[in-house]
């Protein structure tokens, strides 16, 4: 049985569905790594190692987790770590499409490596990355969005 799962992604940023995931990841698996992908063709709002600091200071104190990032396919990289499991959360049937496809050609890449799909609570199903960020730049209440940290640098940066 696989102990250590991954569960990668551009965190940008990272919401509380994320860490509602994490949390469910490591109820299954003993160890979870969470792999901040660098995707060179995605503009992202925080950097790179802002990013790194944000999943390392928000997962603090999660026994089981640990934050990682990688280039490439995430299929090698999950190899290089010594797993199969990938971890993808769920939000709404609108993301199966896109998670489908993605799950599948990892397969095809990568046959030994497995998609996991975990949905987050019900009360975070709703939540993306882009939401978040429109409601920081309009001055909404980010606090049942986004752990503080995640919040102090999105006012910081769209606030300005």
């Amino acid at each position: 049985m696989t102990t250590l799962a991954i569960y990668p992604g551009s965190f940008d940023p990272l919401t509380y569905g994320h860490l509602d995931v994490i949390s469910r990841a490591v109820r299954i698996y003993s160890r979870v790594i969470v792999a901040l992908a660098e995707n060179s063709n995605k503009t992202s709002l925080f950097s790179f190692e802002e990013r790194v600091l944000m999943l390392r200071e928000a997962t603090d104190g999660i026994n089981g987790v640990e934050v990682d990032a990688f280039k490439g396919l995430v299929t090698d990289f999950a190899q290089k770590k010594g797993t199969n499991v990938l971890i993808r959360g769920l939000r709404m049937t609108s993301d199966f499409e896109y998670e489908f496809q993605m799950a599948l050609t990892n397969r095809r890449m990568a046959e030994s490596v497995e998609t996991v799909f975990l949905m987050p609570s019900e009360k975070y199903s709703f939540l993306s990355s882009t939401l978040i960020k429109e409601i920081a730049r309009l001055g909404g209440d980010l606090s049942s969005f986004v752990p503080p940290c995640v919040e102090k640098r999105l006012l910081e940066r769209l606030q300005k």
